[in-house]
């Protein structure tokens, strides 16, 4: 958890020096280029210092909270890698176990922190199934590069449905019912989970979008 820590202030110390150096001239559409650029600079050096320190495969989770279409918040979250997922990765790719076509994305509304021990069985959370969409959202992914894939080109959505606190979410896959609100006894595997540094209020009507990047990288 150490290292969670260190993330948080690096990234806290990221923000506000992005804030100091924006210029107050700036045009609407300068700014929404030079935001991007700031997030996608946190991001990389989120990701590459907490590599600097583990040498080990993560995930981070951009969440994207909409309200009457205006964007009301976007944070940037790392996560934890399951030992069960883990143990999935190594069999599937050493021990001939079946590939997992599709994985889903999967939201949470109790303020729990997931860890290694955390599984699909047993997710210590309980699921939020608070949106319209009738099943649990694909990971659509494109395409491994530079050792990273991400669904930044087809985000998760979700449609919320009811007012809930949104505290985090998970990457599930496998088994008979992987795509199943709620499902604990599909034999399915959760890869990663993250518990998001902010809570997120919704109510009926927003829109929350999900971007995952996987980072695997032998430095």
């Amino acid at each position: 958890m150490k290292h969670f820590d260190k993330i948080k202030k690096f990234l806290a110390t990221l923000i506000i020096l992005a804030t100091f150096v924006v210029p107050a001239q700036m045009s609407a559409g300068e700014l929404a280029k030079a935001g991007a650029y700031v997030n996608a600079e946190v991001v990389k050096a989120v990701v590459e210092d907490y590599q600097a320190e583990t040498g080990k495969a993560i995930s981070y989770w951009k969440f994207e909270h909409f309200r009457d279409g205006k964007l009301l918040s976007s944070t940037v979250d790392h996560n934890v890698v399951t030992n069960e997922g883990h143990d999935a990765i190594l069999d599937i790719m050493f021990h001939a176990d079946s590939q997992v076509a599709t994985w889903y994305v999967l939201i949470y509304e109790d303020d729990v922190t997931p860890t290694t021990a955390t599984t699909y069985a047993v997710p210590v959370f309980t699921e939020c199934t608070a949106y319209s969409e009738a099943n649990r959202q694909a990971y659509v992914e494109a395409a491994a590069s530079s050792q990273s894939i991400t669904n930044s080109a087809n985000k998760a959505t979700m449609t919320i449905n009811a007012t809930k606190t949104i505290y985090g979410a998970a990457l599930v896959g496998g088994g008979t019912d992987g795509n199943t609100k709620g499902d604990v006894a599909g034999g399915g595997y959760m890869y990663c989970a993250s518990k998001f540094s902010e809570a997120k209020p919704v109510e009926n009507g927003d829109t929350i979008k999900i971007t995952i990047t996987i980072t695997q990288s032998g430095a």
